[in-house]
């Protein structure tokens, strides 16, 4: 069982980020416009952990840069720009928790937001093609949550008190 801090991005971010899911789905690639799940949503993952024990309040919103789309393993995404804050707010959450082995640990942490995350190897060049040249979208990461993947739900983070 896990549970994952994520920050959610602003109404215009997330409007753009599910733009470029549905250009992928109407190209006939792979996306999660496609997932099914009514958690799914456009969201940065801090950390996974088994138990957030220990997580303190947040400081939102975080400004953020997302792009360029690349390759992250088999997933499409949209990297975000390692600002000092939000390396601060990684290396915070990592460390306030209770859990021994939070994922991962800073030096290890790549922020980005998934667009597709099994893009088949033959659709990969078609995909970055897609978005080749796409200007950086800036806006803030403004809300927090948990996903549990035991139960497949969610539940919101008071950015002022914890889970």
């Amino acid at each position: 069982m896990t549970h994952t801090v994520e920050l959610l991005l602003d109404d215009d971010l997330d409007r753009h980020v599910r733009g470029w899911w549905r250009r992928l789905r109407d190209a006939g690639l792979a996306s999660l416009a496609a997932h099914p799940h009514p958690t799914n949503r456009p969201h940065l993952t801090v950390v996974t952990a088994a138990s957030l024990a220990g997580l303190r309040p947040l400081p939102l919103p975080i400004p953020v840069e997302l792009g360029p789309v690349r390759m992250l393993g088999r997933a499409l995404v949209l990297g975000v720009t390692a600002t000092a804050r939000l390396r601060d707010l990684h290396h915070e959450v990592v460390s306030a928790l209770a859990d021994p082995e939070p994922w991962p640990p800073p030096p290890q942490w790549v922020p980005h937001v998934s667009l597709a995350l099994r893009m088949p190897e033959e659709q990969r060049a078609a995909a970055l093609d897609l978005f080749a040249g796409e200007p950086p979208a800036r806006g803030h990461l403004v809300a927090a949550r948990s996903y549990d993947s035991r139960t497949r739900t969610v539940v919101d983070l008071d950015p002022s008190c914890g889970p």
